[in-house]
């Protein structure tokens, strides 16, 4: 403890003594970042939204959804076997800003794609208390209303500009490719989606109704969130709780 007693019995050499601990912990925090591309190890399978998915994601945002909903499962055991496997941060590069959280007034959604057909996603977002009566979640009706596509390149091109690798054929065709998604899956237009998304994005009437609406946009958006990454890939990698 004698060491200690010349910082401890003097205010200013402790001051300097924590200025310099703080900078040499800063510094090597800081400099790796000069040199490296990214922090995030990629991961096969994940990809930039679709137009109409990221607009969705919008709406999303819009609505507060993410005020009563995380998209982060914890790497914990009772997470894990409710949830699925554990979130990626791969899974969240090309979200600006990303969804994480743990406010869960309902459940996480970070892997809710695939797990209800597009009929209950529609009835739900509809009027909740129609398919689990105890929900407290708001109705939202109203999303069944055409879906805004005046600036949707312009928002892709934005999220380029902060690091999403959006083509400027994608951005060129964003209004086709957002219609071409929530419409006949045979069409030429949905061949030239999947062109440039990939071949597993998932084209077809979302919500039922003819028209391009916002919620379709929501159900796509929902329906492809923890569906990017083939978890059976990582299985041998995994926790046991991943293999269940």
């Amino acid at each position: 403890m004698s060491k200690h007693e010349v910082f401890e019995k003097n205010s200013i050499l402790l001051t300097v003594g924590i200025l310099i601990a703080v900078a040499i912990g800063g510094i090597i925090e800081i400099i790796p970042l000069f040199y490296l591309n990214s922090t995030i190890e990629k991961v096969e399978g994940v990809r930039p939204y679709t137009p109409l998915e990221l607009a969705g994601r919008n709406i999303y945002i819009r609505e507060g959804c993410y005020l009563c909903h995380s998209q982060m499962i914890r790497p914990l055991r009772d997470e894990v076997e409710r949830y699925g496997p554990y979130s990626l941060a791969a899974e969240s590069m090309y979200d600006h800003g990303f969804q994480w959280g743990s406010k869960r007034t309902g459940p996480d959604l970070a892997r809710v794609g695939g797990k209800y057909s597009d009929d209950w996603h529609r009835d739900h977002l509809t009027n909740p208390r129609s398919i689990v009566p105890e929900s407290v979640m708001p109705g939202y009706p109203f999303l069944k209303t055409d879906l805004k596509v005046k600036y949707m390149a312009d928002h892709l091109k934005t999220n380029k500009l902060v690091g999403v690798p959006y083509t400027d054929d994608q951005i060129a065709n964003a209004v086709a490719d957002a219609k071409a998604q929530a419409g006949d899956p045979d069409s030429d237009e949905a061949e030239a989606l999947k062109k440039r998304y990939g071949e597993k994005i998932t084209v077809r009437n979302f919500d039922g109704d003819p028209r391009v609406t916002e919620m379709d946009a929501l159900i796509a958006y929902l329906q492809v969130l923890g569906t990017m990454v083939d978890f059976g890939l990582y299985k041998d990698k995994a926790p046991v709780e991943w293999q269940r």
